[in-house]
């Protein structure tokens, strides 16, 4: 498989998007949810998505705003067209919705829980499975995972102050996940007091 998963940061990316229909759409809401400035190019533009910021250009400007774009994201059903901001892209990064596997870069689908963001790539073989999948995970997920989540974090913080050792860490942190009176704290939502008993935990032991 060619395709390596990875997140980069999108805060402030130029992203131009050749198209305007509902997989142009659905991109252009992700790029701009995520910090990103976006530029499209087609008929029109919604207002949702203008009311994020988001900006309408000509066709006839295309050069122009991929010269100004980080990433370039083609999900045009203009098959010239499409040809040919790829070959003006070739020193961008480009998704390419129409043919995935001629871009640089995939956009799975993915849901977000509280913090927690999860993607899922077929590559390529079934974006209905990939959004199947998506429900099951969903579905499994529960509140105390998300709580538990933010214990982690918060212990994985109060560590990092007084262990350097990243080994010793872990052990602690799996020490924590394991403990029944932290499963019971979050089972009751008392974050508060689980939180005070990690950091009595955490002067315990060191």
């Amino acid at each position: 498989m060619d395709w390596t998963s990875l997140y980069f940061k999108t805060s402030n990316l130029n992203v131009f998007i050749l198209g305007t229909g509902e997989v142009a759409s659905r991109r252009a809401n992700k790029f701009l949810d995520h910090g990103a400035n976006v530029r499209l190019a087609g008929n029109n533009l919604s207002d949702d998505l203008k009311d994020k910021g988001a900006v309408l250009y000509s066709v006839d400007d295309i050069d122009e705003v991929v010269g100004w774009s980080d990433l370039v994201v083609i999900a045009s059903g203009d098959e010239k067209l499409s040809e040919y901001v790829s070959g003006i892209a070739r020193d961008k990064l480009v998704n390419r919705a129409d043919f995935p596997q001629k871009g640089d870069i995939i956009v799975p689908t993915s849901f977000e829980i509280g913090d927690i963001e999860i993607s899922i790539f077929t590559n390529g073989k079934s974006p209905l499975m990939a959004r199947q999948l998506r429900k099951k995970i969903q579905s499994i997920i529960t509140e105390e995972d998300i709580l538990e989540i933010e214990l982690q974090d918060y212990a994985r913080l109060e560590l990092k102050k007084v262990v350097k050792n990243q080994k010793e860490r872990r052990q602690v942190l799996y020490e924590i996940f394991e403990d029944e009176q932290i499963e019971e704290f979050v089972e009751n939502r008392q974050m508060d007091d689980a939180k005070n008993y990690i950091d009595n935990l955490i002067r315990g032991l060191y």
